[in-house]
């Protein structure tokens, strides 16, 4: 196996082993209303989820998006016209 692969089985491992021992029913206030009885293990299983959510969305690899110039696509050995231009004189300087 893969080392990414080991350190995933073991993080999910370690996280399940986590949640499970955190099962007691705590008191947890949303902004508004009155407290709610939920378990530990539900607050903090949203919390990785919405987490792993949020480090999904912004970790992601960018669409890139790459233009060419008709010139480069054409290709430089077929395009004659800018030589036609020069003088003798820069044509023996590049030369």
């Amino acid at each position: 196996m893969k080392a990414k692969t080991i350190f995933i089985i073991v993080i999910t491992a370690l996280l399940t082993t986590f949640l499970v021992t955190n099962s007691d029913p705590v008191e947890f206030t949303f902004i508004i209303g009155e407290p709610v009885s939920v378990s530990k293990l539900i607050v903090i299983g949203i919390c990785v989820l919405i987490g792993f959510i949020i480090g999904f969305i912004v970790g992601r690899p960018r669409k890139t998006v790459s233009t060419y110039d008709t010139e480069i696509e054409k290709g430089y050995a077929g395009n004659t016209e800018n030589k036609s231009n020069l003088s003798d004189e820069d044509r023996d300087y590049i030369s």
